[in-house]
């Protein structure tokens, strides 16, 4: 019985370590500032969550200043109560034709949050920006942020060059490849793009104090490699001793 019992711990100690490898592993990339589109079709209309995971180096963020790619005409950016926001507008030169035909002179060049209260360095935030994307399939949008805070600011506004691993920069923009427009009949690809967009965002925003929806999935694998090893080293045991008492 002895031996079945230190089996089992052994079992299950295998299967937590599995499980704190994930958690381990699962969250570093939540460090930068992220920008996650909702759909990356050429051409389509989509809505950006930028977020905002901590502050600069313990101080809490004040304002957040996101430069908008020259192809992108027009930002409607989503109200959040607990901060004011302004469109920086910049001439067209030359003006451009919207979608129903009337002349456009200005573009959204750069959409600033300002914080009624500093977001505290341990707390996270997000905005959402609804925009059309250009149709050039193939190109990365990079929205270059300035992240301002009680006592200094990072400026994420590094763009990796042709080759470089954008993970090998201290302050990597936060951007997004544009892909090919959905054809008729894709709806379920362009549908299963979003929903692995949206999980992404889901387990990518999550910072310091928080445990995103991979962690726990990762702590319940766990849990359930102790059941399961377990009741596999205990299973031959518990026979024999029916079998005796029978």
């Amino acid at each position: 019985m002895r031996t079945a019992l230190r089996r089992t711990v052994q079992a299950g100690a295998a299967g937590l370590f599995v499980g704190g490898v994930v958690l381990l592993t699962a969250g570093p990339a939540a460090a930068h500032v992220t920008v996650s589109p909702t759909v990356t079709a050429a051409g389509s209309y989509t809505v950006l969550t930028v977020s905002v995971p901590h502050g600069c180096d313990g101080a809490g963020t004040t304002k957040v200043a996101i430069k908008i790619p020259e192809k992108i005409i027009a930002v409607t950016p989503t109200v959040n109560t607990n901060w004011s926001v302004r469109k920086v507008m910049a001439d067209l030169n030359p003006p451009v034709k919207d979608s129903h035909g009337n002349e456009v002179t200005q573009r959204v060049s750069e959409v600033v949050y300002t914080a009624k209260a500093p977001l505290p360095d341990d707390m996270r935030d997000k905005f959402e920006l609804s925009l059309k994307l250009p149709d050039t399939p193939g190109e990365t949008l990079v929205f270059p942020s300035v992240q301002t805070c009680e006592k200094g600011e990072t400026a994420w506004v590094q763009v990796p060059a042709t080759g470089q691993n954008p993970d090998d920069l201290e302050h990597p923009a936060p951007g997004f490849k544009v892909t090919e427009a959905a054809k008729e009949g894709d709806e379920a690809a362009v549908n299963a793009n979003t929903a692995l967009t949206s999980a992404q965002s889901d387990t990518g925003d999550n910072d310091s104090g928080g445990t995103s929806t991979v962690s726990w999935i990762a702590l319940a694998v766990g849990i359930l490699g102790l059941l399961l090893g377990g009741f596999a080293v205990l299973r031959p045991t518990l026979t024999k001793s029916r079998d005796t008492t029978a």
